[in-house]
Protein backbone atom coordinates (compact mmCIF):
# COMPACT_ATOMS: atom_id res chain seq x y z
CA UNK A 1 0.00 0.00 0.00
CA UNK A 2 2.33 2.96 1.08
CA UNK A 3 4.98 1.46 -0.87
CA UNK A 4 3.47 2.30 -4.08
CA UNK A 5 3.20 5.75 -3.01
CA UNK A 6 6.35 6.40 -1.59
CA UNK A 7 8.09 4.90 -4.83
CA UNK A 8 6.66 7.90 -6.72
CA UNK A 9 7.15 10.85 -4.47
CA UNK A 10 9.35 13.06 -3.04
CA UNK A 11 9.78 13.17 0.52
CA UNK A 12 8.70 16.75 2.57
CA UNK A 13 10.13 17.62 3.53
CA UNK A 14 18.25 25.78 21.16
CA UNK A 15 20.94 26.75 24.35
CA UNK A 16 23.84 29.15 24.33
CA UNK A 17 22.44 31.95 22.76
CA UNK A 18 20.00 34.23 24.70
CA UNK A 19 16.82 35.91 23.05
CA UNK A 20 18.11 38.48 22.27
CA UNK A 21 21.17 36.94 20.12
CA UNK A 22 17.97 35.23 18.45
CA UNK A 23 16.18 38.07 17.39
CA UNK A 24 18.86 39.57 16.02
CA UNK A 25 19.66 36.98 13.77
CA UNK A 26 16.28 36.32 12.76
CA UNK A 27 15.38 40.44 11.68
CA UNK A 28 18.84 40.41 9.88
CA UNK A 29 18.30 40.82 6.18
CA UNK A 30 21.69 38.86 5.64
CA UNK A 31 20.72 36.29 3.22
CA UNK A 32 19.98 32.20 4.33
CA UNK A 33 22.56 29.72 3.49
CA UNK A 34 21.16 27.47 0.49
CA UNK A 35 20.49 24.42 2.90
CA UNK A 36 22.16 21.49 1.92
CA UNK A 37 20.56 18.93 -0.06
CA UNK A 38 20.65 15.44 1.90
CA UNK A 39 18.81 12.49 0.09
CA UNK A 40 15.53 11.10 2.33
CA UNK A 41 15.43 8.36 3.59
CA UNK A 42 13.54 5.24 1.92
CA UNK A 43 10.73 5.31 5.27
CA UNK A 44 8.43 2.64 3.74
CA UNK A 45 9.12 -0.39 5.93
CA UNK A 46 8.49 1.30 8.78
CA UNK A 47 5.45 3.58 7.60
CA UNK A 48 3.77 0.60 6.37
CA UNK A 49 4.98 -1.34 10.30
CA UNK A 50 3.42 0.71 12.17
CA UNK A 51 0.43 1.62 10.44
CA UNK A 52 -0.65 -1.83 10.48
CA UNK A 53 0.73 -1.95 14.67
CA UNK A 54 -1.34 1.25 15.16
CA UNK A 55 -4.79 -0.77 14.01
CA UNK A 56 -4.16 -3.55 15.69
CA UNK A 57 -3.46 -1.94 18.95
CA UNK A 58 -4.98 1.62 18.85
CA UNK A 59 -8.18 0.99 16.73
CA UNK A 60 -11.04 -1.53 17.77
CA UNK A 61 -12.87 -4.08 15.50
CA UNK A 62 -16.01 -1.69 15.35
CA UNK A 63 -13.57 1.74 14.21
CA UNK A 64 -13.10 3.45 17.74
CA UNK A 65 -9.95 4.78 18.62
CA UNK A 66 -8.47 3.88 22.18
CA UNK A 67 -5.96 6.40 24.08
CA UNK A 68 -4.19 3.78 26.09
CA UNK A 69 -2.42 6.75 27.88
CA UNK A 70 -5.56 8.59 29.10
CA UNK A 71 -8.33 5.73 30.45
CA UNK A 72 -8.86 4.46 26.62
CA UNK A 73 -10.69 7.46 26.06
CA UNK A 74 -11.57 8.21 22.71
CA UNK A 75 -11.47 11.81 20.64
CA UNK A 76 -12.15 12.77 17.85
CA UNK A 77 -8.93 14.01 17.50
CA UNK A 78 -8.05 10.57 17.31
CA UNK A 79 -10.53 9.56 15.28
CA UNK A 80 -9.84 12.07 12.41
CA UNK A 81 -5.98 10.98 12.57
CA UNK A 82 -6.68 7.48 11.83
CA UNK A 83 -9.27 8.24 8.77
CA UNK A 84 -6.47 10.39 7.69
CA UNK A 85 -3.81 7.59 8.05
CA UNK A 86 -6.38 4.92 6.73
CA UNK A 87 -7.00 6.82 3.28
CA UNK A 88 -3.08 7.66 2.74
CA UNK A 89 -2.40 3.84 3.24
CA UNK A 90 -4.95 3.10 1.00
CA UNK A 91 -7.02 1.34 3.66
CA UNK A 92 -10.89 2.13 2.77
CA UNK A 93 -12.30 -0.78 5.20
CA UNK A 94 -10.35 0.69 8.21
CA UNK A 95 -10.99 4.32 6.78
CA UNK A 96 -15.06 3.35 6.38
CA UNK A 97 -15.31 1.57 10.26
CA UNK A 98 -13.58 4.65 12.09
CA UNK A 99 -16.21 6.99 10.21
CA UNK A 100 -19.00 5.10 10.88
CA UNK A 101 -18.03 5.01 15.12
CA UNK A 102 -17.17 8.50 14.91
CA UNK A 103 -20.78 9.36 12.86
CA UNK A 104 -22.49 7.14 15.52
CA UNK A 105 -21.03 7.99 19.14
CA UNK A 106 -19.96 11.70 18.77
CA UNK A 107 -23.27 13.48 17.35
CA UNK A 108 -23.49 16.54 19.34
CA UNK A 109 -26.83 16.47 20.38
CA UNK A 110 -29.45 19.00 21.92
CA UNK A 111 -31.45 18.63 25.20
CA UNK A 112 -33.89 16.83 23.27
CA UNK A 113 -31.49 14.77 21.55
CA UNK A 114 -32.08 16.64 18.34
CA UNK A 115 -28.77 16.70 16.39
CA UNK A 116 -27.27 20.29 16.54
CA UNK A 117 -24.60 19.99 13.37
CA UNK A 118 -22.33 17.26 11.26
CA UNK A 119 -19.37 17.98 13.49
CA UNK A 120 -18.11 15.92 16.54
CA UNK A 121 -17.65 16.39 20.33
CA UNK A 122 -14.18 16.04 21.08
CA UNK A 123 -14.18 13.68 24.35
CA UNK A 124 -15.85 10.09 24.68
CA UNK A 125 -14.97 8.15 27.26
CA UNK A 126 -16.39 6.61 30.64
CA UNK A 127 -18.84 8.66 32.74
CA UNK A 128 -18.50 8.40 36.97
CA UNK A 129 -21.89 6.02 36.27
CA UNK A 130 -19.86 3.93 34.68
CA UNK A 131 -21.38 4.83 31.07
CA UNK A 132 -19.07 4.83 28.10
CA UNK A 133 -20.81 8.32 26.72
CA UNK A 134 -19.52 12.07 25.41
CA UNK A 135 -18.00 13.31 28.25
CA UNK A 136 -17.69 17.04 26.39
CA UNK A 137 -20.21 17.86 23.50
CA UNK A 138 -17.95 20.57 22.41
CA UNK A 139 -16.31 20.38 19.23
CA UNK A 140 -12.13 20.99 18.44
CA UNK A 141 -12.24 22.52 15.08
CA UNK A 142 -8.65 21.00 13.97
CA UNK A 143 -9.99 16.95 14.05
CA UNK A 144 -13.22 18.05 12.25
CA UNK A 145 -10.46 19.63 9.90
CA UNK A 146 -8.95 16.91 9.69
CA UNK A 147 -11.60 14.70 9.17
CA UNK A 148 -12.71 16.48 6.37
CA UNK A 149 -9.26 16.58 4.57
CA UNK A 150 -9.73 12.67 4.95
CA UNK A 151 -13.46 12.80 3.67
CA UNK A 152 -12.04 14.52 0.47
CA UNK A 153 -9.26 12.63 -0.18
CA UNK A 154 -10.80 9.57 0.10
CA UNK A 155 -13.54 10.77 -2.07
CA UNK A 156 -11.28 11.29 -4.42
CA UNK A 157 -8.52 8.30 -4.36
CA UNK A 158 -11.69 5.68 -4.01
CA UNK A 159 -14.29 6.99 -5.80
CA UNK A 160 -16.74 7.38 -3.05
CA UNK A 161 -19.52 10.93 -3.54
CA UNK A 162 -21.18 10.10 -0.55
CA UNK A 163 -17.42 11.15 1.30
CA UNK A 164 -17.40 14.36 -0.53
CA UNK A 165 -21.31 15.24 0.25
CA UNK A 166 -20.68 14.28 3.91
CA UNK A 167 -17.49 16.86 3.80
CA UNK A 168 -19.46 19.36 2.13
CA UNK A 169 -22.36 19.20 4.90
CA UNK A 170 -19.38 19.33 7.89
CA UNK A 171 -17.94 22.34 6.05
CA UNK A 172 -21.00 24.25 6.24
CA UNK A 173 -21.67 23.82 10.01
CA UNK A 174 -17.77 24.21 10.26
CA UNK A 175 -17.84 27.52 8.82
CA UNK A 176 -20.91 28.72 10.50
CA UNK A 177 -19.89 27.62 14.30
CA UNK A 178 -15.93 28.01 14.10
CA UNK A 179 -14.88 30.70 12.23
CA UNK A 180 -15.52 34.18 12.96
CA UNK A 181 -15.32 37.98 10.87
CA UNK A 182 -12.96 40.73 12.73
CA UNK A 183 -12.88 43.36 10.82
CA UNK A 184 -12.45 42.87 7.26
CA UNK A 185 -11.14 38.97 7.68
CA UNK A 186 -12.42 35.75 9.01
CA UNK A 187 -10.47 33.88 11.48
CA UNK A 188 -10.83 29.98 12.45
CA UNK A 189 -11.82 29.02 16.26
CA UNK A 190 -10.34 26.35 17.83
CA UNK A 191 -13.85 25.21 18.66
CA UNK A 192 -17.64 26.90 19.30
CA UNK A 193 -17.89 30.22 18.89
CA UNK A 194 -19.60 30.51 22.74
CA UNK A 195 -16.86 28.69 24.28
CA UNK A 196 -13.41 30.40 22.72
CA UNK A 197 -15.31 34.03 22.07
CA UNK A 198 -16.03 36.00 25.19
CA UNK A 199 -16.87 39.95 24.45
CA UNK A 200 -14.04 41.50 22.69
CA UNK A 201 -11.30 38.52 23.96
CA UNK A 202 -11.00 35.21 21.95
CA UNK A 203 -8.82 32.38 22.16
CA UNK A 204 -6.37 30.74 19.67
CA UNK A 205 -4.69 27.84 19.30
CA UNK A 206 -2.08 28.33 16.34
CA UNK A 207 -1.81 24.62 15.48
CA UNK A 208 -5.52 24.46 14.20
CA UNK A 209 -4.58 26.35 11.31
CA UNK A 210 -4.51 24.42 8.34
CA UNK A 211 -4.09 26.28 5.16
CA UNK A 212 -3.01 23.33 2.70
CA UNK A 213 -6.56 22.34 3.93
CA UNK A 214 -8.65 25.35 3.37
CA UNK A 215 -7.40 25.41 -0.18
CA UNK A 216 -8.96 21.80 -0.80
CA UNK A 217 -12.26 23.03 1.33
CA UNK A 218 -12.11 25.87 -1.16
CA UNK A 219 -11.82 23.31 -3.99
CA UNK A 220 -15.15 21.79 -3.40
CA UNK A 221 -17.37 24.20 -1.21
CA UNK A 222 -17.67 27.38 -3.26
CA UNK A 223 -20.01 29.09 -1.19
CA UNK A 224 -17.89 30.26 1.77
CA UNK A 225 -14.68 31.84 1.40
CA UNK A 226 -12.08 29.35 2.73
CA UNK A 227 -9.47 31.04 0.88
CA UNK A 228 -9.94 34.17 3.41
CA UNK A 229 -8.71 31.57 6.11
CA UNK A 230 -5.58 30.76 4.68
CA UNK A 231 -4.39 34.61 4.44
CA UNK A 232 -6.02 35.01 8.10
CA UNK A 233 -3.58 31.74 8.91
CA UNK A 234 -0.70 33.14 8.21
CA UNK A 235 -0.99 36.44 9.40
CA UNK A 236 -1.79 34.88 12.87
CA UNK A 237 1.00 32.94 12.47
CA UNK A 238 3.03 35.81 12.19
CA UNK A 239 1.91 37.97 14.87
CA UNK A 240 0.62 35.99 17.38
CA UNK A 241 4.73 34.78 17.46
CA UNK A 242 5.39 38.00 18.40
CA UNK A 243 4.63 37.47 22.05
CA UNK A 244 7.77 34.97 22.08
CA UNK A 245 10.81 36.58 22.21
CA UNK A 246 12.54 34.13 20.02
CA UNK A 247 9.64 34.13 17.57
CA UNK A 248 8.07 30.74 18.49
CA UNK A 249 4.55 29.57 17.98
CA UNK A 250 2.21 29.29 21.39
CA UNK A 251 -0.03 26.06 22.39
CA UNK A 252 -2.26 28.90 22.88
CA UNK A 253 -2.72 32.77 22.81
CA UNK A 254 -4.93 35.87 23.23
CA UNK A 255 -6.71 38.21 20.89
CA UNK A 256 -7.91 41.53 21.22
CA UNK A 257 -10.40 42.19 18.60
CA UNK A 258 -10.90 45.73 19.92
CA UNK A 259 -6.98 46.48 19.13
CA UNK A 260 -6.45 44.51 17.43
CA UNK A 261 -3.37 42.09 19.55
CA UNK A 262 -2.12 39.37 20.59
CA UNK A 263 -1.31 38.79 24.02
CA UNK A 264 -0.26 35.84 26.35
CA UNK A 265 -1.90 33.39 28.79
CA UNK A 266 -0.78 33.35 32.03
CA UNK A 267 -1.28 30.07 34.06
CA UNK A 268 -4.28 31.48 35.57
CA UNK A 269 -5.87 30.40 32.11
CA UNK A 270 -6.72 26.71 31.78
CA UNK A 271 -4.51 26.69 28.77
CA UNK A 272 -1.40 28.43 28.58
CA UNK A 273 0.85 30.66 25.82
CA UNK A 274 4.10 28.50 25.69
CA UNK A 275 6.02 26.44 23.16
CA UNK A 276 4.44 22.66 23.66
CA UNK A 277 2.83 20.07 22.75
CA UNK A 278 0.24 21.45 20.34
CA UNK A 279 2.54 24.25 18.87
CA UNK A 280 4.51 21.59 17.71
CA UNK A 281 2.27 20.85 15.36
CA UNK A 282 2.63 24.47 13.53
CA UNK A 283 5.68 23.61 11.70
CA UNK A 284 4.16 20.06 9.95
CA UNK A 285 0.75 21.72 8.63
CA UNK A 286 2.77 24.92 7.52
CA UNK A 287 5.44 22.40 5.87
CA UNK A 288 2.26 20.81 4.14
CA UNK A 289 1.48 23.84 2.39
CA UNK A 290 5.02 24.88 1.47
CA UNK A 291 5.33 21.33 -0.27
CA UNK A 292 1.25 20.46 -1.14
CA UNK A 293 0.96 24.14 -2.65
CA UNK A 294 4.29 25.90 -2.84
CA UNK A 295 3.13 28.43 -0.65
CA UNK A 296 6.11 30.81 -0.32
CA UNK A 297 4.40 32.25 3.25
CA UNK A 298 4.62 28.81 4.74
CA UNK A 299 8.75 28.45 3.86
CA UNK A 300 9.41 32.03 5.04
CA UNK A 301 7.50 31.48 7.66
CA UNK A 302 9.50 28.18 8.67
CA UNK A 303 12.81 29.74 7.38
CA UNK A 304 12.49 32.93 10.25
CA UNK A 305 10.74 30.78 13.17
CA UNK A 306 12.39 27.61 13.22
CA UNK A 307 15.98 29.64 13.83
CA UNK A 308 15.72 29.04 17.58
CA UNK A 309 15.08 25.15 17.12
CA UNK A 310 17.98 24.59 14.86
CA UNK A 311 20.12 26.72 17.05
CA UNK A 312 19.41 24.44 20.27
CA UNK A 313 20.02 21.76 17.93
CA UNK A 314 23.17 22.75 16.83
CA UNK A 315 24.15 23.78 20.81
CA UNK A 316 22.74 20.79 22.42
CA UNK A 317 21.19 17.99 19.71
CA UNK A 318 18.31 18.05 22.06
CA UNK A 319 15.12 20.21 21.79
CA UNK A 320 13.03 20.32 24.90
CA UNK A 321 9.19 19.32 24.70
CA UNK A 322 8.22 22.58 26.93
CA UNK A 323 9.88 26.47 25.87
CA UNK A 324 9.26 29.52 27.57
CA UNK A 325 7.90 32.49 25.58
CA UNK A 326 11.81 33.50 26.11
CA UNK A 327 12.72 30.40 24.71
CA UNK A 328 14.19 28.93 27.76
CA UNK A 329 13.57 25.06 28.73
CA UNK A 330 10.57 24.70 31.36
CA UNK A 331 11.14 20.76 31.08
CA UNK A 332 14.38 18.67 30.75
CA UNK A 333 12.79 16.29 28.41
CA UNK A 334 12.26 16.24 24.81
CA UNK A 335 9.55 14.39 22.83
CA UNK A 336 9.60 11.83 19.86
CA UNK A 337 6.17 13.43 18.78
CA UNK A 338 8.03 17.09 18.10
CA UNK A 339 10.97 15.43 16.60
CA UNK A 340 8.07 14.02 14.21
CA UNK A 341 7.20 17.62 13.48
CA UNK A 342 10.34 19.10 12.72
CA UNK A 343 11.62 16.66 10.88
CA UNK A 344 8.62 17.56 8.31
CA UNK A 345 9.46 21.20 8.49
CA UNK A 346 13.43 20.60 8.72
CA UNK A 347 13.11 18.36 5.46
CA UNK A 348 11.53 21.47 3.51
CA UNK A 349 14.30 24.44 4.83
CA UNK A 350 17.25 22.26 5.99
CA UNK A 351 17.35 18.57 5.24
CA UNK A 352 20.34 17.94 6.92
CA UNK A 353 19.36 18.94 10.13
CA UNK A 354 16.15 16.62 9.45
CA UNK A 355 18.32 13.85 8.76
CA UNK A 356 20.30 14.44 12.01
CA UNK A 357 16.83 14.35 13.97
CA UNK A 358 16.19 11.02 12.37
CA UNK A 359 19.14 9.62 13.11
CA UNK A 360 19.29 10.82 16.23
CA UNK A 361 15.66 10.68 18.06
CA UNK A 362 13.29 9.49 15.57
CA UNK A 363 14.84 5.84 14.33
CA UNK A 364 16.77 4.87 18.23
CA UNK A 365 13.09 5.04 19.54
CA UNK A 366 11.43 3.13 17.08
CA UNK A 367 10.93 -0.68 17.19
CA UNK A 368 8.72 -3.21 16.31
CA UNK A 369 6.08 -1.05 14.98
CA UNK A 370 6.37 1.81 17.89
CA UNK A 371 7.86 4.97 18.49
CA UNK A 372 8.17 4.94 22.60
CA UNK A 373 5.77 2.25 23.84
CA UNK A 374 2.23 0.53 21.93
CA UNK A 375 0.57 3.03 24.43
CA UNK A 376 1.77 6.44 23.28
CA UNK A 377 -1.60 7.01 20.81
CA UNK A 378 -0.13 10.83 20.41
CA UNK A 379 3.57 9.96 19.54
CA UNK A 380 2.07 7.47 17.38
CA UNK A 381 0.42 9.50 15.27
CA UNK A 382 2.70 12.67 14.84
CA UNK A 383 5.95 10.33 14.38
CA UNK A 384 4.05 8.62 11.18
CA UNK A 385 3.14 12.14 9.75
CA UNK A 386 5.86 13.62 9.99
CA UNK A 387 7.92 10.91 8.25
CA UNK A 388 5.44 9.91 5.67
CA UNK A 389 6.01 12.03 1.88
CA UNK A 390 3.95 15.21 2.30
CA UNK A 391 3.51 14.67 -1.69
CA UNK A 392 1.75 11.15 -1.01
CA UNK A 393 -1.15 12.59 -1.57
CA UNK A 394 -0.62 15.07 -4.48
CA UNK A 395 -2.16 13.14 -7.43
CA UNK A 396 -5.83 13.90 -5.12
CA UNK A 397 -5.24 17.20 -4.44
CA UNK A 398 -6.61 19.28 -7.45
CA UNK A 399 -7.87 16.20 -9.41
CA UNK A 400 -11.46 17.06 -10.18
CA UNK A 401 -13.26 13.76 -8.52
CA UNK A 402 -16.26 11.80 -10.43
CA UNK A 403 -18.03 12.71 -6.72
CA UNK A 404 -17.11 16.24 -7.23
CA UNK A 405 -18.35 16.04 -11.02
CA UNK A 406 -21.37 14.53 -9.87
CA UNK A 407 -22.19 16.84 -6.96
CA UNK A 408 -21.37 20.00 -9.25
CA UNK A 409 -23.33 18.43 -12.67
Amino acid sequence: MLRFLLLIFVSLSIGSLTACDLLTRQRSNLPSPAPTIVPTPDHSAILDESWIAYRQRFIQSDGRVIDWEATGRSTSEGQAYAMLRAVIANDPESFALTLKWSENNLQRLSADQKRLDQLWAWLWGLDPAGKWVILDRNFASDADIDAITALILAARRWQRPEYLALAQMKLKDLWAHSTVTIGSDRYLLPGPIVSFQKAAKLKFNPSYLAPYAFRLFAQVDRDRNWLSLVDSSYQMLERSAEISAVGLPSDWVAFDRKTGQYSALDESNSVVSRYGFDASRVWWRVALDAVWFKEPRAKRYLEKHLEPMKTLWRSQQKIPAQLDLQGKPLVNYDATSQYGMLYAAFQVVDPTIAQEIYEKKLSPRYQNGFWDNDSAYYTQNLAWFGLLPSTAVLPYLSQPSQAAQDTQS
